[in-house]
């Protein structure tokens, strides 16, 4: 039966390249659309994953990890002195523009504290962090160099009417709905959200002192003030987050409510709920999980439409072997296995290469387009379960076919 099957398979060699084409196109399609949405709700919460904060203390009308309310830097002092708590940072998110070589790019800036213990932005060296202590200056992800026009480390931009030099690159931080990613100071991103517009007012920075220059002023002492440092935050400056440490022992969910009863208007949460939360907005109420899931259902039905053509036709030009066989004395359940057999040989030999084809994929767009097509071990398990079921599946309309044989047919001219 085995090499029957392998016969039939092989007979007809264009045709079973088709099939096996249709097959690496449903698999490719499953496995992208699939991997894009996990690599896109996992790129939603890079941030939260990669910080060493037990509760998210935020807003109580929070809609998502970028969706929330400030409250007053005061509040982050009195966490401090919440029982149960042994660390509190605070975590500033505002939106800037970017202007380089007269360029504009939107961007998101996130101002922590460069000497606490809680909050650090994807992989980067402790001395960037570091030189985030001077006034101005700022961390991007490698992936937005192009966009940013930076070249390398040193190059200088503005943010709004303000200079920025970037200090360091950092690696793995960058959603993949949000603008670009800035990193800095509490103080520098204080800063930058809370200055105003100023057209054609150009930054720069040079020997310890910040230039700016404005080509629609005519005042020469106004053109080229200085520009002060940053000032400290004060008590009702914005900020959006409070990073909390928990005590050692501390339950967290004790702790949460603790917190919520001592600050007013917040709500706290745990590292995973906050991720939890997060990726489910992103999948259920944006509608990007639908269409991602309607396109994985579209490859799934081509798929199944191909291999049973082709499992069809295979077994309508092989009827009179099939009633040989029957006439032979060999049972349905023999004649079905060669179907079967044929539909997993389909199944394996369009899986292997469809999936071979986007991991490679993958590497790429991860590489040049900043997109991640994640592949898990468990994805792809679940990708060759659902080749398997689609080519079974598409067997069952050829074995109806063979039902109806009728073995006299190896007797009629």
């Amino acid at each position: 039966m085995v090499s029957l099957a392998r016969k039939n398979l092989l007979k007809d060699l264009p045709r079973f390249l088709v099939a096996q084409a249709g097959i690496m196109f449903a698999v490719s399609l499953v496995t992208i659309q699939t991997g894009i949405l996990k690599g896109f709700t996992r790129s939603t919460t890079l941030l939260i994953d990669s910080s060493a904060a037990d509760i998210w203390v935020a807003s109580e009308n929070i809609v998502n990890f970028e969706l929330t309310e400030p409250f007053p830097y005061v509040q982050v002092r009195q966490a401090q002195d919440i029982e149960g708590v042994a660390l509190a940072e605070a975590l500033t998110i505002g939106s800037g523009r970017w202007y380089s070589d007269g360029k504009l790019t939107t961007l998101r800036v996130f101002g922590f504290d460069p000497n606490g213990e809680m909050f650090r932005p994807g992989e980067v060296s402790d001395s960037a962090i570091k030189a985030l202590n001077a006034p101005y200056s700022a961390l991007i992800d490698r992936t937005n160099m192009r966009s940013f026009r930076i070249d390398q480390v040193g190059d200088t931009a503005r943010i709004r009417q303000l200079p920025v030099m970037v200090v360091g690159l950092t690696r793995d931080t960058q959603s993949l709905v949000s603008s670009k990613f800035v990193f800095t100071s509490l103080v520098n991103a204080n800063a930058y959200i809370s200055s105003g517009f100023s057209a054609g007012l150009t930054c720069q920075l040079g020997d310890g002192d910040i230039t700016c220059v404005n080509a629609f002023q005519r005042d020469p002492d106004a053109a080229n003030a200085k520009v002060a440092d940053p000032e400290p935050l004060k008590a009702d400056a914005p900020v959006t987050y409070i990073l909390v440490k928990a005590a050692p022992g501390e339950d967290l969910q004790t702790l949460k409510r603790r917190i919520e009863s001592s600050l007013s208007g917040t709500k706290a949460f745990t590292k995973n709920e906050l991720i939890n939360s997060t990726q489910a907005y992103w999948q259920n109420r944006t509608g990007i999980g639908f269409i991602l899931g309607l396109g994985a259902i579209v490859g799934v039905i081509v798929g199944m439409v191909v291999v049973a053509q082709i499992l069809y036709t295979s077994v309508s030009e092989n009827l009179r072997e099939f009633g040989t066989l029957k006439a032979m004395g060999a049972s349905d359940w023999d004649i079905y296995s060669v179907i079967l057999e044929q539909a997993l040989w389909m199944a394996i030999l369009g899986y292997v290469p469809g999936l071979l084809l986007c991991w490679g994929m993958g590497t790429w767009t991860a590489a040049t387009q900043s997109i991640v097509v994640l592949i898990t071990p468990l994805s792809a398990v679940g990708v060759f379960g659902i080749t398997v079921v689609m080519c079974v599946g598409s067997a069952v309309f050829a074995i109806q076919k063979v039902t109806r044989v009728d073995p006299g047919i190896v007797f009629k001219a």
